[in-house]
């Protein structure tokens, strides 16, 4: 369960991490701005972060397999749709609609929820990190593989290979099938709760509100660095190959983070974790911007980066099933990666609209470091304590 989970989440998540190469071809081939691009991955993160609560309802109450095996023939559309679009318009509805929704029936919020309900309690912190790092090497190995296949090939037929990879995963969907409804690992009163009592109840937590603005300021700094990195090297004299391998340290970091960061959230409290996550965050970025740039620097930028590329995920996730419980996991999650996607939507489509007004992405780049320090403020006074529950009345005999 946990291997297929991870292989499912490296496609989905590969296939996006190296959206940022297709960029330029993109654009030049068919003579687009770097903003319509830049609209377009923009879009694609905002309707996967308004289509995942909805989502996370359909696998809470139909089960995730389904949800899953839709979001890959999603997935699928969407890449065809990007190779036969001829106007903006068509790249944008393939790209930014189609993908957006098979991301969220394909990445965390859906995987992780699934693997919290079929593992035990016990070992669910370590599930996760597992299903995130064979996630994380997915992604790298798609960044090599998709510069590969860019430049032997073109980008029209990369995306079609990566179209067919995701159609062969199909399968993969029903490992992660749930026997049963409710969930097996939720305590009695949570198994009696409606949906609707658990939304209004996690609305009226201010921590989880606070997670939300956090996880904002995440998708924010991910998606403009994964989509305007490489653009932002070759603008200040790097090689395309240096933002290739820019791309794939993350990746390869990731690897190592995401699973560190899941093992570590069953030791410590999540919250503090999360809060020196975007401490970290900001300050290589800082560096990374003030400091002269060379080859090493983005090499190092980029393992700093990527070892706490996707660390907060598990923690999140973990955080609201500390407190909230797993029943209703994959919903709540949902809510909260609408800030996620909020921020990647904005990080991404800012990038291309400032860099268009002035040439250079700078003031991108210090609202990002002041994102990281504010979502560390925001984490450090969350409640994380497990919401009382009234116990429920024992079965007569």
């Amino acid at each position: 369960m946990v291997l297929a989970g991870g292989v499912i989440m490296g496609l989905a998540l590969g296939v996006r991490h190296v959206q940022g190469l297709f960029l330029l071809p993109v654009s030049m081939d068919r003579g687009w701005s770097r903003e319509t691009f830049a609209m377009a991955m923009a879009l694609q993160n905002l309707t996967w972060g308004v289509a995942q609560p909805f989502t996370g309802m359909i696998a809470d109450r139909y089960g995730s397999a389904k949800v899953i095996a839709a979001g890959l023939v999603f997935y699928v559309l969407g890449l065809v749709g990007m190779t036969l679009a001829a106007t903006p318009a068509m790249f944008v509805l393939s790209a930014g609609i189609c993908v957006g929704i098979a991301l969220s029936g394909t990445a965390f919020a859906v995987i992780y929820g699934a693997l919290s309900r079929l593992v035990a309690p016990e070992r669910r912190s370590w599930a996760l990190a597992v299903a995130g790092a064979v996630g994380g090497l997915g992604q790298f190995t798609l960044v090599p593989a998709a510069q590969w296949l860019i430049s032997g090939a073109g980008w029209t037929r990369a995306l079609s290979v990566f179209a067919v990879a995701l159609a062969v995963a199909l399968p993969l969907a029903l490992i992660l099938r749930e026997a049963r409804r409710p969930a097996s690992g939720a305590g009695p009163s949570e198994r009696d709760q409606p949906l609707g009592q658990a939304i209004r109840e996690a609305f009226a937590q201010r921590g989880f509100w606070l997670l939300n603005l956090g996880f904002l300021a995440c998708g924010f700094q991910l998606a403009f660095i994964g989509t305007h990195l490489p653009a932002y090297l070759a603008d200040r004299g790097l090689r395309a190959a240096d933002g290739v391998a820019a791309l794939a340290i993350i990746a390869l970091a990731n690897i190592a983070g995401t699973y560190v960061c899941g093992i570590l959230g069953a030791r410590h409290r999540r919250k503090h974790l999360l809060a020196y996550i975007y401490l970290i965050r900001a300050g290589a970025m800082a560096l990374f911007f003030l400091l002269p740039l060379s080859v090493w620097s983005v090499y190092a930028f980029s393992a700093v980066m990527g070892f706490i590329w996707l660390g907060t995920v598990p923690l999140t996730n973990g955080l609201i099933s500390q407190v909230f419980g797993v029943r209703y996991i994959t919903t709540l999650f949902g809510f909260v990666f609408f800030g996620h996607q909020l921020g990647s939507f904005l990080g991404v489509w800012l990038g291309g609209l400032v860099y268009e007004a002035t040439h250079s992405y700078d003031l991108i780049w210090l609202g990002a470091i002041a994102l990281g320090l504010l979502a560390a403020m925001l984490h450090w006074p969350i409640d994380d304590r497990e919401l009382p529950r009234p116990r429920a009345a024992p079965a007569r005999a």
